[in-house]
């Protein structure tokens, strides 16, 4: 005797009893519409996204390690050190000697400021704040950026040689080393240091110390 086998794919055989013939189309439209929702190939797991690696993280990574290398390129750190120089010069908020900050402008100031201070422009705008110091009252926060150009402009030349070598940036390293250690300790600490009246001068103090360190590395 031959048997026919039945596929649950295929429609049931029209031989079959009516009654019989319906049930088994009944049932094999359920298991169709069943297996096409559990078995469809175009859904995608729960976790497909999990396991998918994170393109867009990585690319934001990235872009952050250029902007900080960007930032960090020796170009820009002596204009980082200078522009944190003269805001010390300027802003309270700290109790550290001042006076160290006039050389540590001229050891790490970028090479086109000083010589723009050594050159025509230089030596009218020392002569003008001079005449105005003779007959006119100063803040005294204005004096260190007169100090700083004058003593730009009368260095000799072996003084500003040390400017881009070792031994400038190791002497620039322990002046901002001890300009840190004095504000950071009459601060109160790291943590009282960041209040609201000296958060700016704290930043440039770790600026102005961040940058011989990096140009020593």
């Amino acid at each position: 005797m031959q048997w026919q086998c039945l596929s649950l794919s295929s429609p049931p055989p029209t031989f079959l009893p009516n009654s019989l013939s319906s049930t088994l189309r009944l049932r094999h439209s359920h298991f169709a519409s069943h297996s096409s929702i559990n078995f469809n190939q175009l859904r995608l797991p729960l976790n497909y996204h999990k396991s998918m690696p994170n393109h867009s993280s990585r690319r934001s990574s990235r872009v952050v390690c250029q902007a900080y290398s960007a930032i960090l390129s020796p170009r820009n750190l002596p204009w980082i050190s200078a522009v944190s120089t003269a805001i010390l010069m300027l802003v309270k908020g700290t109790a550290i000697n001042r006076s160290f900050l006039v050389p540590l402008f001229a050891l790490q100031a970028p090479a086109s400021v000083i010589s723009w201070m050594q050159g025509e422009y230089g030596a009218w705008s020392a002569f003008l704040a001079l005449l105005v110091r003779l007959f006119f009252f100063i803040p005294g926060e204005l004096e260190l950026p007169f100090v700083t150009l004058v003593l730009v402009i009368v260095a000799p030349h072996r003084a500003l040689n040390v400017r881009g070598t070792q031994a400038g940036t190791v002497i620039s390293l322990v002046i901002a080393a001890y300009l840190a250690f004095l504000h950071f300790t009459k601060a109160g600490g790291l943590q009282k240091s960041f209040d609201q009246g000296s958060i700016v001068a704290t930043l440039a103090i770790i600026c102005i110390t961040i940058v011989p360190c990096v140009l020593l590395v």
